[in-house]
């Protein structure tokens, strides 16, 4: 299976809406660039020059809204040679041009090219490393006959989750909860405070109501089936090892199979690229992991103004 066939669709730049909080953020990133005086911008002037925005490495491309965005707002125009969720490989691509690939052409006032660089290169490297290592699990998993979901986390970067997510997505993952009011997850803190799986459970329903699910984390059959018969629609089987997880799986469905129950179970805990294939299991409808955005590394791209 190639990685390219993964996607679905290229089109996550529509999940945007037409104005909004992540425009902020982008006029965040380049405040931060350019507190006060842009020397740099001062040297070139305003002479109107073209630039070629380049891949170097082998990665999937992502954040294209966000760079695209970063463009307008410095007056730039940008054509996009490339839809975003193309996997890039400048070591085989017949376009490569000294083991790089030309992704966008970007032309206006040299400053503004300056100025945009890079922030536009930081969201996109970053992007695109985790639309990678994401594309990358889901292949792994999808060869080794898993047919569910795999996902990522809320281990995200502060200030960068909007991009952070919107990656996963690219890269062929579910993004998980976005935040603590998309989805109640009750972990063992939860638990220890209020008591019990039951009465943390019972608390979260009367305040959250039918719209939105409730997970727990369970470390037992025990807890499971707890969180089960109180009403929980997502068990998270956490830090089981692989055997140890699929007999729990197999245990759990079978025992409340026919009892008009309905649960998904989920796998969380120290899952990795290099562990993962040894955790996979049909029986287990979720595997999350903060490894295909965590300490991700990041692809590298360059912009650079054309001798003309």
């Amino acid at each position: 299976m190639s990685q390219n066939s993964i996607v679905l669709s290229t089109q996550f730049a529509h999940l945007l809406p037409l104005d909004g909080a992540w425009k902020e953020d982008i006029t965040h990133w380049l405040t931060e660039d350019v507190p006060s005086f842009d020397v740099g911008g001062f040297v070139v002037g305003d002479a109107k020059k073209s630039a070629t925005l380049w891949c170097k490495q082998r990665g999937v491309l992502a954040g294209v809204p966000f760079a695209a965005e970063i463009f307008k707002r410095c007056d730039l125009a940008v054509e996009w040679l490339f839809e975003e969720g193309t996997l890039l490989d400048p070591a085989t691509d017949a376009s490569a041009q000294g083991g790089k690939i030309a992704v966008a052409y970007v032309s206006g006032p040299c400053r503004n090219l300056l100025l945009a660089e890079r922030t536009a290169l930081n969201i996109l490297s970053r992007a695109s490393g985790i639309a990678t290592k994401s594309r990358r699990v889901l292949t792994l998993a999808r060869e080794n006959g898993y047919k569910g979901i795999i996902a990522g986390t809320r281990k995200t970067t502060p200030g960068l989750r909007r991009v952070e997510k919107y990656a996963m997505l690219v890269g062929g993952v579910d993004p998980h909860r976005y935040d603590l009011s998309s989805m109640v997850m009750l972990k063992d803190n939860h638990i220890w405070s209020t008591g019990s799986i039951t009465a943390a459970v019972n608390a979260a329903r009367s305040a959250c109501g039918f719209a939105s699910k409730i997970e727990v984390e369970c470390q037992s059959e025990a807890e499971a089936d707890e969180a089960i018969e109180a009403g929980a629609d997502i068990i998270m089987l956490d830090n089981f090892d692989g055997q140890g997880l699929r007999e729990a799986a197999i245990s759990i469905k079978q025992r409340w199979a026919g009892k008009n129950k309905q649960f998904f179970l989920e796998c969380s805990g120290g899952l990795t690229e290099e562990n993962i294939e040894s955790y996979l299991s049909n029986e287990i409808d979720i595997y999350s992991t903060s490894s295909i955005h965590q300490g991700v590394g990041v692809i590298d791209f360059s912009l650079k103004i054309n001798q003309n």
